[in-house]
C-alpha cells in the first residue's frame, strides 16, 4: 500500500490497537479518516487523524456516510468494543438492527463479517490492519527464556485441538486448561475475563491458548495478546502462554516476553505441526 495515495477510514475501538494502525497508515503517507465511539475507543487516536468524529455506537448509517463524504477508499477496524453493548437494541439504527438480528448467526466473526459486507456494497473494502503494521503478526517458535514443560506441551496441544472446535462454531479463541482440564473458554465476556475465571477455578500453573477460528474474516478479527494478558497471567498464576503464529497479532512482544522472563512463564508461537 505503500506509496499510494488512500485514504484510510479506521474504525477505532478500544485499547492500543486502533492507535498502532493509526501510526502505521500515517507513517506509510495515507490520509486518515477515524472514526471513534463514545466511551468505547482509545481516544488517543484522534492525535493521529487528518480528519476525526466520535460517534455513538450502533449508528451504521451515520458511520458510513462520514466514511464516504471524506472519501475513504479502504476501512480498517481495530480495537475492542463491547460487544453486549453492540447487541442492545436501544443502542442501534434500523441499518444496525438488519444487520445484527436479521442474521441465526450473532458469533463474532458472523457480525464483523457483516458489518464489512456493509462497508463493501458501498464501494469501500475492509483491509487487514496487519497490512499495514505487518510487525504485529505473532512469530512462531518459543518466546521465553523458558521452554514449557512436557506438561504443558500436553496442554498447549489439548488446548489448541479444543479451541479449534470450539472455533468453529465461532464461539471463541481463548481456552484455559490445566493438566487436561478445561478451566474455561471464551464467549461474550472477551479474553480477559476468559483468563481471570480460568485461573480461579483452575488454579496455579493454568495454561492459555489464543487460536484463530476456522473459517474467521482475517480483516476484522485476529486474535491479539500482549502486555495486559501476561499481567492478568501473572496476577491468576498462570504459567504457560500459546496462540498460533502467523495469524495473531502480539503487542508490546518485547515488554511482554521480557515480563514472562522475569516470572518465570512460557510463551510459545504454535503452528499446526506443533500440534
Amino acid at each position: 500500500m505503500q506509496g499510494d495515495s488512500t485514504v484510510i477510514g479506521l474504525v477505532a475501538g478500544g485499547r492500543q490497537f486502533p492507535l498502532l494502525v493509526a501510526k502505521g497508515v500515517k507513517e506509510h503517507g495515507h490520509k486518515l479518516v477515524v472514526a471513534g465511539f463514545t466511551g468505547h475507543s482509545n481516544m488517543e487516536v484522534a492525535a493521529y487523524a487528518d480528519v476525526w468524529k466520535e460517534l455513538k455506537l450502533g449508528k451504521l448509517n451515520k458511520l458510513i456516510k462520514y466514511f464516504k463524504e471524506n472519501g475513504v477508499s479502504k476501512v480498517v477496524m481495530a480495537g475492542t468494543i463491547d460487544k453486549p453493548k453492540i447487541m442492545d437494541v436501544r443502542h442501534l439504527d434500523m441499518r444496525a438492527i438488519k444487520l445484527v438480528f436479521k442474521r441465526k448467526d450473532k458469533g463474532d466473526a458472523a457480525i464483523l463479517g457483516a458489518l464489512a459486507a456493509e462497508f463493501e456494497a458501498e464501494g469501500m473494502p475492509v483491509a487487514q490492519a496487519h497490512e499495514l503494521v505487518p510487525e504485529l503478526l505473532s512469530p512462531a517458535g518459543i518466546m521465553t527464556r523458558r521452554e514449557p514443560s512436557e506438561r504443558e506441551w500436553e496442554d498447549l496441544r489439548f488446548a489448541w485441538k479444543l479451541g479449534k472446535e470450539l472455533g468453529r462454531m465461532d464461539i471463541g479463541q481463548c481456552v484455559v486448561v490445566r493438566e487436561g482440564i478445561v478451566a474455561a473458554v471464551e464467549a461474550l465476556e472477551g479474553t480477559d475475563e476468559t483468563i481471570r475465571r480460568g485461573c480461579r477455578y483452575g488454579g496455579k500453573e493454568c495454561v492459555v491458548v489464543k487460536v484463530f477460528k476456522p473459517g474467521q474474516d482475517v480483516r476484522v478479527d485476529l486474535p491479539s495478546l500482549g502486555l495486559d494478558t501476561l499481567k492478568i497471567m501473572i496476577e491468576g498464576g498462570a504459567s504457560c502462554l500459546g496462540y498460533e503464529a502467523g495469524k495473531s497479532l502480539f503487542f508490546d512482544r518485547d515488554d511482554a516476553t521480557r515480563l514472562a522472563d522475569e516470572a518465570g512463564m512460557a510463551i510459545v508461537g504454535l503452528r499446526p505441526e506443533d500440534i
